[in-house]
């Protein structure tokens, strides 16, 4: 068959969105025209892409392999268009962005605010996630990680420098309960845990003492998803929570909270905002890196 680019490109964003009606509005078109494009393009590799329901569409194994060799080839082919398009003009266009709920200093409001102004022309669209999933089969231009999860076949520009996770309680909570002088001594305190989603098991807290990492699993009071609840519940002296330095910096010099078993919490390799390499990038994203060395350098 002659390879249908078109179709190649509605079949990518029905697998982004997992849905015909929501690539149908992307598209600005009906779903009945999504439906039918989807199935010329089976009708011509032979076999059947997608399974349909009534609530859900996914991927046959056949899809999954196509999605994994068409994503980045569509990807740079709208790159490239961008690219010839804005050589007179400005950046423009969504720019899609996964970035980990931890990555505090890249979310933070002045440097998106300061991109924002400089750029004004690009629209963001941040999802803030945990998950680990392949940014190209999902649409997205961009993420922000840590660069130990980061896979070897990516671009990785680091955001800022080393960072480390620190457990830290109130003032409060240390009064009534004292402290732990070592990491194993946390199994007779209080823990605020944190849980990636609800069918895995809370993370394991991570040390290292004469040059050897351990982890340790906490029996948690608490556990929940979400940072910002673990941060207010420690502030409150329900115990003592465990996550990024940066998540406390603030608050750790106002004496909300007091930082705990620092010799146990090594630094480590930071964030990185990463990308597929690409023989075209498009002008929205190399804004994004530019303003992001502007920011380091400037930091």
């Amino acid at each position: 068959m002659n390879p249908d680019f078109n179709a190649l490109a509605v079949f990518c964003l029905v697998a982004e969105t997992r849905s015909f009606s929501a690539a149908a509005k992307r598209l600005a078109v009906t779903r009945s025209a999504v439906s039918q494009t989807i199935a010329r393009l089976e009708e011509g590799v032979g076999t059947a892409l997608v399974r349909r329901t009534t609530r859900s569409v996914s991927l046959t194994e056949a899809g999954e392999r196509l999605l994994a060799s068409a994503a980045p080839a569509i990807a740079d082919m709208r790159a490239a268009v961008e690219a010839a398009g804005e050589v007179q003009g400005r950046p423009r266009g969504l720019l899609r962005l996964a970035v980990s709920s931890i990555a505090e200093r890249f979310l933070s409001g002045p440097f998106l605010a300061g991109f924002a102004d400089a750029h004004p022309d690009v629209e963001l669209d941040i999802t803030v996630t945990d998950e680990e999933f392949d940014i190209v089969a999902a649409g997205f231009d961009a993420g922000v990680r840590l660069g130990e999860v980061i896979e070897q076949d990516m671009i990785a520009v680091p955001v800022a420098g080393d960072e480390r996770q620190l457990a830290v309680c109130a003032p409060a909570y240390r009064d009534a309960h004292g402290v732990p002088v070592h990491p194993r001594d946390l199994a007779r305190h209080r823990c605020i845990g944190w849980r990636p989603a609800p069918d895995l098991p809370p993370y394991r807290w991570e040390f290292a003492e004469g040059g050897k990492d351990f982890s340790v699993a906490v029996g948690p009071g608490f556990t929940t998803n979400d940072m910002a609840l673990m941060v207010k519940l420690a502030v409150a002296g329900a115990g003592i929570s465990f996550g990024m330095e940066a998540s406390f910096r603030a608050l750790i010099a106002r004496g909300a909270l007091i930082p705990l078993l620092e010799e146990f919490c090594p630094y480590f390799s930071g964030f990185y905002l990463y990308y597929p390499s690409r023989r075209h990038l498009a002008p929205k994203l190399r804004a994004l890196i530019d303003h992001l060395q502007r920011w380091r350098f400037a930091d």
